[in-house]
C-alpha cells in the first residue's frame, strides 16, 4: 500500500508534460434587456472544449492559442449566435454577448451536440429534470428514456442496459464511482438515490462501447458533474412526495460552496398498491462540495454525503384479480407482523487538482463509501384461492369456486456491513491536435454480510410438501418439517484491486472531411481470483462534409467486471472462491445525422451492436433483487439496434422518442435461453408542449412501453424460467405554470422579488391507469399446483409540487 501510494505521488507531482500554449476568454451572457442568462452553452466548434454561463451570466474557459476558432453559443428561446476569435499565448480575453429572445419564449431544455462526437457519450441537459413528470423526478428516470436502456419499475431508480443487469451500471460523480444500496429488493425500499437533481450541471451518458478512462463493468457509463458555483443562489421543491433544497454560493472568489438536502416518503403512492396496510417509507439525504482555489495551479474539493434511509410495512390485507376472461381467479389474503428495513451509507471523498500548465490538468483522488443495511421481516399469510367469474364488459366478477386455502410464513434476518476505499490518480493533457489521459487507481473492499431466510408453507392446514397420508395406522410417520428457500451464512470479504489505463484521442482535419481516434488500453489486477486482465479499446469518428452534417462511428473493446461480493455470493449464502471475472466484447456502429424539419434542427442517431459474453455468472431477479448461482459456467451474447430522435417538435421545447430492438442469450446446461434481462422492444418518448401565445404554461409528458422479460416458478431449472411477463405500459404528465420569472416585474418592497423562477406543476402518474406486474407470489395448493399471482405496481395517483429558484 504504501508503495502504491508513493508511486501515484511520483507520478502526480513529476510528469513531465509542462509546455501548452493556451489562452482565456471570459466575459458575460446578457438578455436584449441587460438581465443576466444562466446556463448558456459555449462551446467551441469542432472540439469537446466548452462551458455554461454562471447565474450572474459569468463565464471562463481556456482555449488554444495563435489559432482562428469559432465560439457556438445557444440558450432555449434565444437566438443561437457565434463568434470568430483568436488569442495569443497567456492572454485573457474578455467578451460581452448579447442574445436576442425568439419571437416565442418558452424556459426549457435544450440537447444538442454542436461538435464531432468523438465517443460513445450523448449529453444531456440537466434542466429537464425540474419539470419531468416521474414519481422519482431523478437523473435516472431521463437516462430511462434513452436508447438501449430499459426499466420496469417506476418506484425504483434502477435499469437495465442492452441486456445487461444493475450491478453492470458505472456511476460517476466528479470522477468518484458511487454505489446502489445492496440488500434492497423492491422499489418500495430504495427510496432516492444518490445523484441530487438540484445540484447536477451536466449529465454524459454511454450505452457501450465507453473509453479506457471508465471502470470495470460490462454495460454503461452514467458520468455526472455538479455545479461549480459561480454566484450565491438556491432552491427549493414541495410536493406531496416530500421535498428537497439546495444553496450554493462564493466567498472572496476562492472558496464556493454547494449543498443539497432531499426528503422523500412514498407513503402516499404505496397506499395505492393491492397490499393495504401501515406503510412508513422515510428516506433523507443530505450532500455537500465544497471547493477552494489555493491558487492559479493548486485546487482542492471535498464531496461529503449521508444517507438515512427507512422502510417499515405492517400489512393487513390484500386482494387481487388475475389471469384472462377464460380463467380468472381471486386471491384474499390476511396478514399478520411486519417488515423494517434501514440502509445508512456516507461518502466522503477528496480531489486535489494542479495545473503546472493551461493545457495539464493532474488529479489526486481519495475516498471512503461505508453502508450499513438491515432486512428484517416476519410475516405470516393466510390466503384464500377461488375461481372468477367475470361478467363481460363490465370488469366485475363473482368467486364461483373455491380453489385452495392455505398460509405462509416468511422471516429474515440480514445484514450488510460494507466499507469501499479508493485512491486515484488522473492526468489529462491538451494538445493542438489530440487529448490524452490516463490514470492509476487503487481500491480496497470489505465486506460484513449475513444472511437467515426461510419460509414456511402450507394448504388446508398441511405443511407442504405434504406426506403421504397414513390414517388408521398406529405408528403414522414421523416427517420433518421442511422449510423453503433456506439461506444461513455469515461470511467476511476483503479484496483488492489496482487497475491503470492510458489513452489519447487525435483529430485530423480537411477540406472533405474530419477524423477523430480515440485508442487506449485498460489493466486490472484483482486478489481475489488472482487475476491480470488487459483491456483494449477504440472509437473511429468519421465526418464528411455533407450539405447535411453527419457522424460515423465505430467503436469497440474488451471490458471486464470483477466480481464483487454479490457475485460472489450464490443462492445459499456461500462465497464461492475463485471466481473469474465476467468479460464482454463490445462492437458498436451508428451514425449521427442533422437535419431541419419544420425550418427547426433535429438529430437522428442510430447505432448498432453486438456483445460477446463470457464467464458469466447465471442470475435470476426478482423485482430488484439479483440472486447469483455463485458459478463462470455461462457465456452469452446480446445483439440489437437502438434510434433516437430529438429535437424541437414544438418551437422551442426540445422533445424526444427512443427505439430499441434487442435479443439477449445465454449458453447454460446444453442449451440457449433468454437473459432475465431479454427485453426484445422498447419505446420511450419525452414530449414538451406549451400553449400558444402562452409561454408561461407547459406540458410534459413521458411514455414508456416494454416488452416482457423471461421469468419462471421459484426454485425451478434456469432453463425453464422462460415465461413472459407483461408487457411494461407507463403515461406520466405533467401541466406546469410558472408564476414568477424573467418577464415578472415587483415593487423594491415585495418579499417575492427575491424569486427568479416560481413554478407550479400538476402531475397525473400512470395516467391510463395499466396495472404493470413486477414480479410474482407464488401460491401452491395440497396437490402441489403453483399459481402466479401478479404483484401490481402503482396505479393512477396525482401529485402537486411548487418549484423556486433565487
Amino acid at each position: 500500500m504504501k508503495n502504491i501510494f508513493l508511486s501515484i505521488l511520483i507520478v502526480f507531482l513529476f510528469t513531465p508534460f509542462l509546455f501548452a500554449q493556451q489562452g482565456i476568454i471570459s466575459g458575460s451572457v446578457k438578455s436584449s434587456a441587460n438581465e443576466p442568462l444562466q446556463f448558456v452553452n459555449l462551446a467551441i466548434k469542432g472540439t469537446t472544449t466548452g462551458t455554461t454561463s454562471g447565474k450572474d451570466g459569468r463565464f471562463e474557459f481556456s482555449i488554444p492559442a495563435n489559432k482562428d476558432l469559432t465560439i457556438l453559443v445557444s440558450y432555449i428561446g434565444y437566438e443561437p449566435d457565434s463568434i470568430a476569435i483568436r488569442v495569443k499565448e497567456n492572454e485573457r480575453k474578455i467578451i460581452h454577448l448579447v442574445l436576442k429572445q425568439m419571437s416565442t419564449q418558452l424556459e426549457s431544455i435544450e440537447v444538442k451536440d454542436q461538435q464531432l462526437r468523438t465517443n460513445t457519450f450523448s449529453r444531456l441537459d440537466p434542466k429537464v429534470l425540474t419539470f419531468i413528470p416521474t414519481i422519482n423526478a431523478s437523473v435516472e428516470d431521463l437516462i430511462k428514456t434513452m436508447p438501449g436502456v430499459s426499466s420496469r419499475n417506476e418506484l425504483s431508480s434502477q435499469y437495465s442496459v442492452r441486456g445487461g443487469n444493475y450491478d453492470e451500471n458505472l456511476v460517476f460523480v466528479n470522477d468518484i464511482e458511487v454505489y446502489r444500496p445492496f440488500l434492497v429488493r423492491s422499489g418500495q425500499q430504495e427510496g432516492q438515490s444518490f445523484l441530487n437533481p438540484d445540484l447536477v450541471a451536466g449529465i454524459s451518458f454511454s450505452a457501450g462501447g465507453f473509453d479506457a478512462k471508465y471502470g470495470d463493468k460490462m454495460s454503461s457509463v452514467l458520468d455526472i458533474r455538479y455545479k461549480k458555483p459561480t454566484a450565491f443562489a438556491g432552491s427549493f421543491d414541495v410536493s406531496l412526495l416530500g421535498a428537497s433544497a439546495h444553496l450554493e454560493g462564493v466567498f472572496a472568489k476562492k472558496f464556493s460552496f454547494l449543498i443539497g438536502a432531499r426528503y422523500k416518503t412514498n407513503s402516499y403512492l404505496l397506499k395505492g398498491l393491492d397490499t393495504k396496510g401501515n406503510y412508513k417509507p422515510r428516506f433523507f439525504d443530505i450532500q455537500g462540495m465544497l471547493n477552494y482555489e489555493i491558487d492559479k495551479k493548486w485546487e482542492i474539493s471535498v464531496l461529503g454525503s449521508f444517507t438515512n434511509n427507512s422502510y417499515k410495512l405492517i400489512p393487513e390485507t390484500r386482494e387481487t384479480s388475475f389471469g384472462t376472461l377464460d380463467e380468472a381467479y381471486k386471491i384474499k389474503i390476511y396478514f399478520d407482523g411486519q417488515e423494517v428495513d434501514s440502509y445508512q451509507n456516507w461518502l466522503t471523498a477528496a480531489t486535489l487538482t494542479y495545473r503546472p500548465a493551461h493545457n495539464i490538468r493532474l488529479k489526486l483522488i481519495g475516498s471512503a463509501f461505508q453502508t450499513y443495511e438491515s432486512e428484517t421481516y416476519d410475516i405470516s399469510g393466510e390466503y384464500w384461492l377461488g375461481r372468477l367469474e367475470v361478467f363481460q364488459g363490465s370488469g366485475q366478477g363473482t368467486v364461483t369456486e373455491v380453489m385452495g386455502v392455505g398460509a405462509y410464513l416468511q422471516h429474515a434476518r440480514n445484514y450488510l456491513d460494507g466499507t469501499v476505499y479508493n485512491i486515484e490518480h488522473r492526468g489529462t493533457w491538451e494538445k493542438d491536435k489530440s487529448s490524452m489521459a490516463w490514470g492509476v487507481k487503487y481500491q480496497r473492499d470489505q465486506f460484513k454480510y449475513s444472511m437467515s431466510e426461510w419460509e414456511l408453507q402450507d394448504s388446508a392446514g398441511y405443511s407442504l410438501p405434504h406426506p403421504q397420508d397414513s390414517i388408521g395406522s398406529l405408528n403414522p410417520p414421523k416427517s420433518d418439517l421442511i422449510l423453503y428457500n433456506v439461506i444461513k451464512s455469515s461470511n467476511t470479504i476483503n479484496t483488492n484491486r489496482i487497475s491503470a489505463f492510458i489513452q489519447d484521442t487525435w483529430t485530423f482535419k480537411n477540406q472533405s472531411n474530419d477524423v477523430a481516434i480515440t485508442a487506449g488500453i485498460r489493466a486490472i489486477y484483482y486478489d481475489y481470483s488472482n487475476q491480470f486482465s488487459v483491456n483494449p479499446r477504440a472509437n473511429i469518428s468519421f465526418k464528411p462534409h455533407w450539405k447535411h452534417e453527419t457522424v460515423f462511428r465505430i467503436s469497440g473493446g474488451y471490458y471486464s467486471q470483477p466480481p464483487t461480493f454479490r457475485e460472489m455470493t450464490d443462492l445459499r449464502g456461500n462465497i464461492v472462491p475463485n471466481l473469474k471475472a465476467q468479460t464482454a466484447i463490445h462492437i458498436v456502429a451508428g451514425s449521427d445525422y442533422y437535419f431541419k424539419a419544420w425550418g427547426r434542427p433535429f438529430k437522428l442517431v442510430a447505432e448498432m451492436y453486438y456483445k460477446n459474453m463470457q464467464n458469466l455468472i447465471p442470475y435470476e431477479i426478482d423485482n430488484l433483487k439479483i440472486r447469483y448461482y455463485g458459478t463462470n459456467d455461462s457465456h452469452g451474447y446480446a445483439a440489437g439496434i437502438d434510434f433516437r430522435v430529438n429535437g424541437e417538435f414544438v418551437k422551442g421545447a426540445e422533445s424526444w422518442a427512443s427505439l430499441s430492438i434487442m435479443k439477449t442469450e445465454e449458453y447454460y446446461e446444453g442449451s440457449w435461453i433468454p437473459r432475465p434481462t431479454d427485453q426484445r422492444f422498447n419505446l420511450a418518448i419525452f414530449f414538451q408542449d406549451y400553449i400558444p401565445g402562452f409561454p408561461t404554461w407547459k406540458m410534459n409528458l413521458t411514455l414508456i412501453y416494454g416488452s416482457g422479460l423471461p421469468f419462471g416458478p421459484p426454485n425451478s431449472p434456469r432453463n425453464e424460467q422462460v415465461l413472459r411477463i407483461p408487457p411494461y405500459r407507463r403515461v406520466d404528465i405533467g401541466l406546469s405554470k410558472q408564476l414568477i420569472g424573467s418577464q415578472t416585474k415587483f415593487s423594491a418592497k415585495n418579499p417575492l422579488r427575491v424569486f427568479d423562477n416560481l413554478w407550479l406543476s400538476l402531475d397525473i402518474f400512470n395516467l391510463l391507469q395499466i396495472s404493470n406486474t413486477v414480479s410474482y407470489l407464488w401460491i401452491t395448493d395440497i396437490n402441489e399446483k403453483q399459481y402466479a399471482v401478479p404483484n401490481y405496481l402503482t396505479p393512477r395517483m396525482v401529485n402537486l409540487k411548487l418549484v423556486a429558484s433565487f
